[in-house]
């Protein structure tokens, strides 16, 4: 049965470059939005430049810009640097429009009707050097749950914690430094903590099929106990000056972004509706019974999983499907830096001349449908791709063309059969069922994992048949057609696996192979006897060292402008941007400004000494606070065949016990039991972290994607 599908991405601010931290997300949605189209269904996906706010106005004014003349250049770019990495939108908007302008009224309206919308007077901080009230985003401090500092006035990135401006201790201005002033404003409160709401809520996010485990844990957290509501009213208005939409009948007074971005999902596929005659309302009116799927960070989960569903449910809207959240993207084991390089733009990352399809790849060989963070390590990005899809993948290829095109004429065997593949190449038609479910389940890790054993098998037959050799022998011809043609077959579908990754490099293999373009369905047959290929050219180079060296020097800024900026108190030299992928942001702006330091080793020990040490792979089954222990996490490990251990774990200063359920980490399995006052610790989960223990922070260890509960780590 044909499905009706729309997909978003979270909307990129207007204020500033796309990077790799960005690229995570819209790879990801774009692999998932053309596996649907390969099946068959009719998807689509659109996306749109967040483009209001205090950031924008300040950014324009800098540059001597109208707002939209900035929001313009910036959308030009945006839309240059995703159609570089092959980012397939069915529209690419703006939430500056007539579209979202339309909704944002009509939501506000309707909520306003309801008796959800509630005019206040607050004191809300004013920077007197500036003159203007301060959004959110650009007042800093000290988070009241954590003590963080340097957190913004609307949530805390290290705790997770949602709150007030004036909540903040030490706040300072992101835009002068100087020290805040109250005063006081009306503003528009949506009532989320309106029994309606709160009800809503807590039947929405406890739907299995709607949102990740680890999601649904962290909104019941959000969202209280039973009978306790920790939702609060949300502050969606905000004071002139301000670049946005001015709420109907109060002059100046503006839709806070968070009203009007995700609008933003309703004005794109609206502008797409009128351009492709599609129904507005079959996707959006209550009651529809198409798909809608929102990808986003887990940053902004709170904002797209409480607020919004909230919001559209009681506009009469429908809600979403699914909200898929994955994790933060690290670069070689750490935030991206500037001053080492890892802060990589996606137009320098094809500046520099990298294939836009490598990086694609190893992505999707990272991606697990998951909220768990991924690393980009660069040694290893470089040996998976030149080992993957140049030594096996494209190998095939090269080692079957040639022989075709000398001793056949171009023409596969006139006579062969699926019998006969499946009888010498078992189980390569038959996968592709199974891969289509790690496609749909977001699980792009093992789907590509399964695809490489395959193209390992077919390898395997290659050295098995030997067609090299084969070939120097004249009666041998006929077999060396069979081999080769069969080669050719098992290209075609490994193709087709990986298209959703790579549509570029596909394209390229469908010209050699002279077919039309690959649908899932084609894995059904293979090619028909006497087929004509075109000749081969090699399709993908492999990765030089030399690149990713040249990509980082490109990256790398001087350390000294950084140093003598942290000399300054306070150092808000730069206003943080709100955005929709705040994470993203947040890496932009993480400067990592110290010098190298000489690392302190233990003494050497022997391999036999290593030898003692029983490491395991072991799943968080649960965590739980320790009643009365400041540092202590209690785990409940599986691992595997039944075994459990509990385990007290000193890093409750870096983790939710709810953010670790479901994970993956690393034990000391031999390690004798110890006797605590809360229990008996079974254990040790490793985590790392500096010299003192103490900063940056504890960071646990966790597997790559594709161990299990009960691996030994060797």
């Amino acid at each position: 049965m044909t499905r009706k599908i729309l997909v978003t991405s979270a909307l990129p601010y207007a204020n500033g470059a796309i990077h790799l931290g960005h690229l995570v997300e819209y790879v990801q949605t774009d692999i998932w939005t053309r596996f649907q189209k390969m099946r068959g269904h009719e998807c689509w996906y659109v996306c749109a430049d967040d483009t209001h706010g205090t950031p924008v106005m300040l950014r324009a004014e800098k540059e001597g810009l109208t707002p939209e003349q900035l929001i313009a250049r910036v959308h030009a770019e945006h839309s240059r640097d995703f159609a570089g990495f092959h980012v397939a939108f069915d529209n690419y908007y703006t939430t500056h429009s007539d579209e979202t302008r339309h909704y944002a009224e009509d939501i506000f309206a309707k909520l306003k009707a309801a008796g959800l919308i509630e005019i206040r007077s607050i004191e809300q901080y004013y920077d007197p050097a500036k003159q203007m009230f301060l959004p959110d985003r650009f007042i800093k401090g000290e988070c009241p749950k954590c003590g963080a500092k340097d957190q913004y006035g609307d949530a805390c990135e290290s705790c997770g914690a949602a709150y007030a401006p004036t909540d903040l201790k030490n706040p300072y201005s992101a835009v002068s430094g100087a020290a805040p002033v109250l005063k006081s404003s009306d503003h528009y409160f949506f009532k989320l903590s309106d029994p309606r709401c709160q009800s809503f809520l807590r039947q929405w996010t406890q739907d299995s099929a709607r949102l990740q485990a680890e999601a649904s844990n962290k909104l019941q957290e959000w969202l209280g106990a039973p009978g306790e509501n920790k939702l609060t009213d949300w502050d969606i208005s905000r004071d002139a000056p301000y670049f946005g939409f001015e709420i109907p009948g109060a002059p100046g007074k503006f839709f806070y972004v968070w009203l009007d971005a995700p609008i933003g999902y309703m004005g794109s596929f609206k502008n797409l509706c009128a351009r492709k005659g599609l129904d507005f309302d079959e996707f959006w009116a209550k009651g529809s019974t198409a798909e809608l799927y929102h990808f986003i960070g887990k940053d902004i989960l709170y904002f797209h999983a409480l607020f919004w569903p909230a919001e559209l449910e009681h506009a009469g809207y429908r809600t979403p499907t699914n909200v898929f959240a994955h994790g933060f993207l690290t670069v070689d084991g750490a935030k991206m830096s500037k001053s080492r390089g890892t802060f990589i733009t996606a137009e320098s990352y094809l500046v520099q001349g990298l294939n836009p399809e490598w990086l694609r790849y190893y992505l999707a060989a990272k991606l697990n449908g998951t909220m768990e963070d991924i690393d980009l390590n660069l040694d290893d990005f470089t040996q998976r791709v030149n080992s993957d899809l140049v030594g096996k993948y494209i190998n095939i290829a090269s080692r079957a063309a040639g022989f075709i095109a000398k001793r056949f004429g171009g023409t596969l065997l006139h006579t062969h059969s699926s019998e006969q593949f499946h009888a010498e190449l078992p189980g390569i038609m038959e996968a592709a069922e199974e891969i289509a479910g790690y496609y749909e389940a977001r699980d792009t890790a093992r789907a590509l994992r399964r695809v490489m054993a395959l193209a390992d098998q077919i390898n395997q037959y290659v050295d098995k048949n030997q067609p090299w050799v084969l070939a120097k022998s004249e009666e041998h011809t006929e077999r060396l057609h069979v081999v080769c043609t069969l080669l050719i077959n098992a290209f075609r579908l490994l193709t087709l696996y990986l298209k959703p990754v790579l549509p570029k490099l596909a394209q390229r293999a469908e010209e050699f192979l002279n077919v039309a373009p690959l649908h899932w369905g084609d894995a059904g047959h293979l090619l028909p006897p006497a087929h004509l290929i075109n000749g081969y050219e090699h399709l993908m180079q492999r990765i030089d060292p030399k690149q990713i060296d040249a990509l980082i020097a490109a990256n790398r800024e001087s350390l000294e402008p950084t140093v003598a900026q942290s000399a300054v108190s306070p150092a808000p030299t730069v206003a943080e941007p709100h955005s929709q992928q705040r994470h993203a942001q947040h890496q932009q702006h993480t400067e990592d400004i110290m010098q190298p330091q000489a690392i302190s080793l233990e003494p050497t020990i022997s391999i036999d000494d290593f030898s003692k040490v029983d490491l395991r792979i072991a799943r968080i089954a649960d965590a739980q606070h320790v009643e009365g222990a400041d540092k202590l996490i209690r785990l409940t490990l599986d691992l595997g065949a039944g075994n459990t251990r509990n385990v007290f774990a000193g890093i409750k200063s870096a983790y939710d016990p709810a953010q670790l359920v479901g994970r993956l980490t690393v034990m000391v399995a031999n390690l004798a039991p110890r006797k605590m006052k809360f229990g008996l610790s079974e254990g040790m989960v490793l985590a790392a972290s500096d010299a003192d223990g103490k900063s940056p922070g504890l960071f646990l260890l966790s597997p790559d994607s594709g161990a299990t509960p009960g691996m030994k780590v060797k």
